[in-house]
């Protein structure tokens, strides 16, 4: 029986804690305990139990573990090999890894099952000649990609309402038929309701849901339930790929471009990437899906169904090219906004009425809260931005407060200019909020809903509403990127982006892709049942490239130019990418601790990396914290890796206790 376990916490420390077991020796691998650290107790993991303490510690210094929080494992030794993967690739504590994955709480016997209803499972749709074909591709045993790699991957690129969903829960089906488990990726599971009822309705009583919005009692209920078997499919956005199922069998990404399944905090993890991990260890299949791929995941497609650049593709794209349910590619037209006098053109305005007249719907999609966001003084120039960040503060005209969307700071608006008192200081640009307005003033007539994070105030809420728009309660529905993703409504006819370029202004390299990628995404809502759908894109540029390749749907000469642009700038999928930020409330310390890493970083790089910066990041401050940056650049991330790892420990050693360092590998944005 051992005398010691070695803890690791939900902490920034690259090595384990030895502690003396409790007096009853319930703690073991697998379990969280409560312990002393510092001058107050934390949660650990246990992860390594000891007979004989480690060399140069004495028995005095000791201390004892405080609880045992679990009566039976929770996690195992490849949750724990899982979790020293991530760490080592993010560059994260072990702890910090294990707490990412690992829910909160303790078990609550009494909560249902998210997917346990009395609704007999649905029936599987027949599949077209193009869904039959990528479901052979997927779930044959000898797959091409299996003679390349340990595990085959696949793309299932198709056009939205193409069928996408039904390949997936299809191929889930031939996994679950060999005794193998599921893990099924949404983005978010709040705006991914008609797919996950789909996924709970065709496997109700194997299948179960993970997600950040359930109570920590809940998700943990949950993660025991898939850990004993009694879960075979599992859904939910990026930490449901942590998910401990029995016997992987495959795991699906869906919308896999999305930038949700990336962690914003430590770890900064790609679910992605962690799938490809878990696939190539199990030997499991990977397939994912959008309409409009990645960047980096069109890159290692076989565009041409064989070969890129003379050798086979790691990831084999399988296309659906046809819109099933009688529906059509949508007309789309692009509409300078230049001259109009309110938010919505005369083209627009027209096709509403003639939408509502025809008993169909619209959908219009600004990706912009509140009313106005942007408070301006031409007299002596003044801007009304937070005291706590480096942005401005929009007016949200229902609350009648400007508000920063990054801290939540808020003022009353002013009257009058604070610097010079002029009276032509006023807020201009516009946000859902004033689009709303126009609307109801324009067609006073029509039912209208607007779906923003201002009138959702949660998951259920926002799936009430999307609910009603589906069953014809609401005329005009109008929203940020909420009602861009995944949803299939029957009766929309028209979808009205009322501002196409908003993303564009972003200083990120990948603002022109997220920008084509949303246009295209919320396009696709259009005409899914029937063959007459209209998209009408309002812009302020109107012959910019990124505009007219989304609205010409042309993914291929967009994703051409835009491969060959980032390949002159040095950027992903070209090179490999490691982003370092310095935050502090002191802004001279903030800059001499991102001088001093820099200085330590530079002579460690390889000869194919480089290193850009050190200077502020687009986003100065946030939340009173300034924050400088600088990013590492290289061919391989492997070397990137060796240098980042060793500098980190170095910057550590002589560290400005109240300057605090973030890592962030394979950065989605630079912001």
């Amino acid at each position: 029986m051992p005398n010691y376990v070695d803890l690791v916490f939900d902490i920034p420390a690259n090595s384990s804690f030895t502690y003396r077991i409790d007096s009853k020796a319930v703690a073991c691998v697998g379990k969280r305990v409560m312990a002393p650290l510092g001058r107050r107790g934390a949660l650990g993991f246990v992860v390594g139990e000891r007979d004989m303490l480690p060399p140069n510690l004495e028995e005095e210094a000791v201390k004892s573990i405080s609880r045992v929080i679990d009566k039976e494992t929770i996690f195992d030794e490849r949750d724990i090999e899982l979790a020293r993967w991530v760490s080592a690739y993010y560059l994260c504590s072990l702890g910090q890894a294990l707490a990412a994955m690992i829910p909160s709480g303790k078990r609550n016997s009494d909560y249902p099952s998210f997917f346990d209803n009395d609704e007999m499972p649905a029936i599987a749709l027949p599949l077209s000649e193009e869904q039959e074909s990528a479901l052979a591709a997927i779930t044959a045993h000898d797959s091409a990609a299996l003679r390349d790699q340990s595990f085959p991957m696949f793309y299932l690129y198709g056009v939205t309402g193409s069928g996408k969903t039904e390949v997936f829960l299809r191929a889930a089906e031939a996994m679950l038929k060999e005794g193998k488990s599921v893990i099924y990726l949404v983005p978010e599971i709040s705006l991914t309701m008609q797919t996950a009822d789909a996924i709970g309705k065709r496997f109700r009583g194997i299948a179960a849901t993970l997600h950040s919005g359930m109570s920590p009692a809940a998700r943990f209920t949950e993660w025991m339930k898939i850990r004993r078997g009694d879960v075979r499919v599992v859904v939910g956005p990026r930490s449901a790929v942590f998910a401990p199922v029995q016997n992987l069998g495959l795991i699906i990404i869906d919308e896999e471009h999305d930038g949700s399944y990336k962690s914003g905090s430590t770890p900064r993890y790609h679910a992605r990437q962690v799938a490809m991990r878990r696939c190539k260890v199990k030997h499991a299949r990977l397939v994912m899906g959008s309409a409009t791929p990645s960047v980096e995941a069109w890159q290692l497609m076989d565009v041409a169904h064989g070969k890129t650049a003379g050798s086979a593709a790691p990831i084999m794209r399988l296309d659906l090219t046809k819109r099933l349910s009688g529906g059509k590619t949508p007309e789309i037209r692009i509409v300078p906004l230049t001259h109009s006098d309110g938010c919505l053109t005369k083209e627009l305005k027209e096709e509403i009425s003639k939408t509502a007249a025809m008993n169909r719907q619209t959908i219009l999609f600004l990706n912009r809260r509140g009313f106005a966001y942007f408070y301006h003084c031409p007299d002596c120039g003044f801007e009304l931005t937070c005291k706590h960040c480096s942005v401005s503060l929009t007016f949200h005209k229902a609350r009648n407060r400007a508000i920063c969307h990054y801290c939540g700071y808020s003022e009353t608006p002013p009257a009058v200019c604070p610097q010079c008192g002029s009276l032509k200081a006023h807020y201009s640009g516009f946000g859902t909020e004033s689009i709303e307005e126009e609307v109801r003033h324009t067609f006073p007539d029509l039912r209208i809903m607007r779906a923003d994070a201002d009138t959702t105030g949660g998951g259920k809420h926002i799936k009430e509403t999307l609910e009603d728009f589906k069953n014809r309660q609401f005329d005009i529905l109008l929203g940020t990127q909420m009602v861009a993703k995944g949803l299939n409504f029957p009766g929309v006819r028209l979808v009205g982006v009322v501002l196409a370029d908003t993303g564009l202004h972003i200083p990120d390299f990948r603002a022109t892709e997220r920008t084509f990628s949303l246009i295209v995404q919320v396009a696709g809502r259009a005409g899914r049942y029937f063959p007459d759908g209209m998209v009408i894109v309002q812009t302020l540029r109107p012959t910019d490239p990124t505009i007219t390749g989304a609205c010409s749907l042309d993914l291929t000469s967009f994703f051409t130019a835009e491969i060959a642009q980032r390949a002159a700038l040095n950027f992903p999928p070209w090179t490999r990418l490691i982003h370092f930020v310095v935050r502090s409330k002191d802004g001279s310390r903030a800059d001499r601790a991102v001088t001093r890493l820099a200085s330590i970083v530079q002579p460690l790089l390889p000869r194919d990396a480089d290193m850009l910066g050190p200077a502020e990041c687009p986003l100065g401050r946030i939340a009173e914290n300034y924050r400088y940056h600088i990013l590492l650049r290289g061919k391989t991330m492997s070397t990137l890796h060796a240098a980042a790892r060793a500098a980190s420990l170095l910057y550590d050693k002589g560290r400005d206790n109240q300057a605090y360092l973030e890592i962030d590998v394979d950065p989605v944005s630079l912001m």
